[in-house]
């Protein structure tokens, strides 16, 4: 019997109800199957703050990497954010980034049939989307020196950040990008500010050299002041979506939105040492303990981390499969439900995704 060490990370908020409903899924998956997944508990972000007074700890990281993957769910949340920055909860989130060295953070946007009227978009503009984010993840502005804020000498507060690119993390983000879309439709967007940026020339460079090793693939550059555009205007356009750290943290959240809901995606950080599993959404403490929060990113999420992180192919499309023929059948937790549809709870819903696997 096939054997996986998963590390899971239940998070803040509502992280811990979506991630019960998504070990679930993985236990239907091992009976199924034949596998058995192991779970180590570990503490990252707020939860870590409340048990051990700081968002990560040395022994996290080391479990974290003794593993196959990391299942992770939302952090942060109103009560954490008086303290300092390298206290708060997203630094535990950078940290572990860091220590897992996921360079290839895998954002897909992908609208689900059942979901077509949910969007703000209209149907006929988002029918059939199916977009590949795939953003570098531990280097650029969010991560380069020097930075910081200081006082000069007339009093004047400046505030800086860097953003820094060497050619080898372009080179092997790129690599990664061109490699899903030879199993895709073979085009990639890589998206810059080559017009003013000079690391966005050295972007453009090095990508252009990626590309000889793949000429199947079609290659355009957008900036991406105009790629934002172009993502609500005519998004079918777009295959593949290579961008920088801060060009596609910002994208990909524009782009979820495509979906009608952030509690609908999943996301991966793959690369390095172990992958990392992560919904799109945040811990929404709004809601937290009222057992309506939607686990579907979580799950997909899960399915993810299957195919990507163990290798699992057929589990995960059975994962996806069963998610969408519950949507199908109109189940839906109160941020995706409109009137006709069957208004149902979390645990509720991790039950129709369970039974139509």
């Amino acid at each position: 019997m096939p054997e996986f060490n998963i590390s899971v990370m239940p998070g803040d908020g509502i992280g811990p109800e979506i991630m019960e409903q998504a070990l679930r899924v993985l236990e239907k998956i091992a009976k199924k199957y034949s596998h058995k997944f192991n779970y180590e508990t570990v503490y990252i972000g707020g939860c870590s703050i409340d048990k051990f007074g700081k968002p990560i700890t040395a022994d996290t990281i080391a479990t974290v990497l003794s593993t196959d993957a990391l299942l992770f769910s939302a952090v942060g949340g109103e009560k954490w954010d008086n303290l300092p920055q390298n206290m708060r909860p997203e630094a535990g989130l950078l940290e572990i980034r860091k220590a897992i060295s996921g360079y290839a953070n895998i954002r897909p946007i992908k609208v689900f049939p059942a979901m077509e009227t949910f969007s703000t978009l209209k149907a006929e503009v988002i029918s059939g989307i199916d977009i590949v984010i795939v953003r570098e993840l531990v280097s650029g502005i969010y991560f380069g020196e020097p930075r910081g804020v200081v006082k000069l000498p007339d009093g004047v507060r400046k505030g800086f950040n860097t953003m820094s690119y060497k050619d080898y993390e372009i080179e092997r983000i790129a690599k990664v990008a061109f490699s899903f879309a030879q199993k895709r439709r073979k085009k990639i967007t890589s998206i810059d500010k080559a017009n003013v940026l000079d690391v966005s020339t050295l972007w453009r460079d090095v990508v252009s050299e990626v590309h000889k090793d793949y000429p199947d693939v079609a290659l355009d550059f957008m900036y991406v002041d105009n790629a934002a555009m172009q993502l609500v205007r005519n998004p079918s356009q777009f295959d593949v979506i290579l961008a920088g750290n801060i060009f596609g943290d910002i994208l990909s959240d524009e782009a979820s939105m495509i979906t009608g809901s952030l509690g609908m995606l999943p996301s991966a950080a793959i690369g390095g040492n172990v992958g990392m599993f992560e919904p799109v959404h945040g811990s929404a403490p709004d809601i937290a303990g009222k057992a309506i929060a939607n686990p579907v990113a979580q799950i997909v999420t899960t399915a993810m981390m299957l195919r990507y992180g163990l290798g699992l192919e057929a589990e995960a499309n059975a994962i996806e499969n069963a998610v969408d023929k519950t949507l199908e059948k109109g189940y839906r937790t109160p941020d995706i439900f409109k009137n006709g549809n069957k208004k149902v709870d979390t645990i509720q819903m991790g039950d129709a995704i369970i039974e139509e696997i």
